[in-house]
């Protein structure tokens, strides 16, 4: 994988704006992206998750209506990572599409790790939203 980024999709059977509502809720993070957390804590306006990278702050774009779910990890050490993600109408449903980025010094297997778990985590979404319907 020679590519700077990568962009992992996933058709999901539910109206655009009942997944972006869903992902929005950074109380949903540890459902469906179990990888970056299992506990998620509110402190005032501010929502950080807890796992095997440590406690990391998650900031998502203000609500919009262009399905723009872009968001920012802040990892304990203080360093970020912008990631971009969009819901965008498909037919009867939708598809997300996670930008997975190689950041500084990241390797070829490194970036292909981050894609196989982010595929992992948007199956898990499509799962969890095409059975609570």
């Amino acid at each position: 994988m020679a590519s700077d980024s990568v962009q992992v999709a996933e058709r999901i059977q539910r109206a655009a704006a009942d997944v972006y509502d869903y992902v929005a809720r950074p109380d949903h993070i540890a459902d469906w992206a179990p990888g970056l957390g299992d506990t998620v804590e509110r402190a005032g306006e501010d929502w950080f998750v807890c796992g095997p990278m440590g406690r990391v702050k998650v900031m998502f774009a203000p609500a919009n209506g262009f399905g723009v779910l872009d968001h920012e990890v802040t990892l304990p050490s203080g360093e970020r990572f912008y990631n971009p993600l969009r819901v965008v109408g498909y037919g009867e449903g939708c598809e997300i599409v996670f930008s997975v980025r190689r950041w500084p010094g990241m390797s070829d297997a490194e970036l292909e790790r981050d894609v196989k778990a982010v595929s992992g985590d948007l199956r898990r979404l499509k799962q969890i939203l095409e059975s609570s319907e």
